[in-house]
């Protein structure tokens, strides 16, 4: 039996499904009129569980293939397929395949049906679920792009197993993010593994289910990040900070985890801030600082600008970032509303808010504290 979850959107609701073996990832894609992207990595492994009849339009792995150029190209590989409105598109792969996969799928004769086949730990339990689609411009990130639900989403942990280690890391920024913004339970049942989540650890199928249930319930209650506060936005925890570092190190120098995780704990010393100045309702200490920096080490995940990035066997240390430049990418964001950042905050672990009202000089400050110049 394949287990299952509902993300109820009415008309567009769609199941998550948890399929835990490529064989039974197969059956559940069988079908006719299917067309394929997919990472170029995944190949060798997709090899046999895929239609030989399908078409397959393979992408390189990486931020930069988010693009207009990808873009343009995957559309013309569709129109010479002769893919038609009774088509599906499948995504096979990590956040950036399935978001450029599924701009694809909504703008292709204005919208065809996809499924999404998240292969990383990042996008099975975040980019994989809720529509959002897109791809970046030399402006910002996901500039460009459209809510378009998918058909379905199927997980399969079996994926994991091939995944380089920071690739796993930057995937639990992510699982990270849910405990902080929205239960506290699952931010504690990380503190107390024995061992830190690995692909086979017995506990990583039901932390990706919480974490899927938990972007389930608030897209429900806000598909496209309408709400005047909370809401959709609160998924966005640590991304203004994090969106910036990417546009101005230049994507791909980190990936989207690492800018994440250091993100959260900006976001934490915001929140911090905002209980010491004395705003309504913040009850966030400085031990609650120590947690989250003591989470995001276990994965190995920077907190600043300064901690070396893995890259496989090596190290690199990153380039310096000029607060100027991150303050100017942070005021391209989709995010500013009547030229106001909008951030998200935390009362407390586990409940966060959106707050527009944050002066320039502390987020300059908050910059400075994590090694920008």
């Amino acid at each position: 039996m394949v287990e299952k979850l509902t993300v109820e959107l009415g008309e567009r609701s769609y199941p998550i499904t948890f399929p835990d073996s490529l064989h039974l990832l197969k059956d559940q894609l069988a079908g006719d009129k299917r067309a394929v992207i997919i990472d170029q990595s995944l190949g060798r492994l997709m090899a046999g569980n895929l239609q030989p009849d399908w078409p397959l339009k393979e992408e390189p792995s990486g931020e930069n293939t988010k693009s207009i150029a990808y873009f343009d190209d995957a559309c013309e590989f569709l129109a010479s397929h002769k893919v038609a409105r009774d088509w599906t598109v499948i995504a096979i792969g990590g956040g950036v395949i399935g978001d450029l996969a599924g701009f694809v799928a909504a703008s292709y004769l204005r919208g065809i049906s996809f499924i999404q086949v998240p292969t990383t730990l990042l996008a099975m339990v975040d980019s994989s679920v809720g529509g959002k689609t897109g791809i970046n411009l030399k402006a910002g990130k996901n500039l460009v792009g459209a809510f378009w639900q998918p058909k379905a989403v199927f997980i399969c942990t079996e994926f994991l197993k091939t995944l380089p280690p920071q690739e796993f890391s930057a995937g639990m920024a992510e699982v990270i993010k849910y405990g902080m913004l929205y239960d506290p339970a699952l931010f504690e049942q990380l503190e107390d593994l024995e061992q830190p989540l690995s692909w086979d650890h017995p506990d990583l199928p039901g932390v990706i289910r919480r974490c899927c249930e938990i972007k389930a319930e608030i897209v429900k209650a806000d598909e496209k990040e309408t709400a005047a506060s909370g809401g959709r936005a609160l998924l966005n925890l640590g991304h203004t900070f994090a969106h910036a570092i990417e546009n101005v190190a230049g994507y791909g120098s980190y990936l989207h985890g690492e800018a994440v995780a250091i993100g959260l704990h900006m976001a934490a010393q915001l929140s911090l801030r905002l209980t010491t100045e004395g705003r309504t309702g913040y009850a966030f200490a400085e031990s609650d600082i120590a947690r989250v920096k003591n989470l995001l080490a276990t994965y190995i995940l920077p907190a600043d600008l300064q901690t070396p990035l893995r890259r496989g066997t090596k190290t690199v240390q990153p380039k310096p970032l000029s607060i100027n430049a991150l303050m100017d990418a942070m005021l391209r964001d989709k995010k500013v509303r009547s030229g106001k950042l909008r951030f998200v905050a935390m009362e407390a672990l586990g409940r966060a808010v959106t707050v527009e009202d944050i002066p320039e000089g502390w987020v300059r400050e908050l910059w400075a504290g994590v090694g920008a110049r």
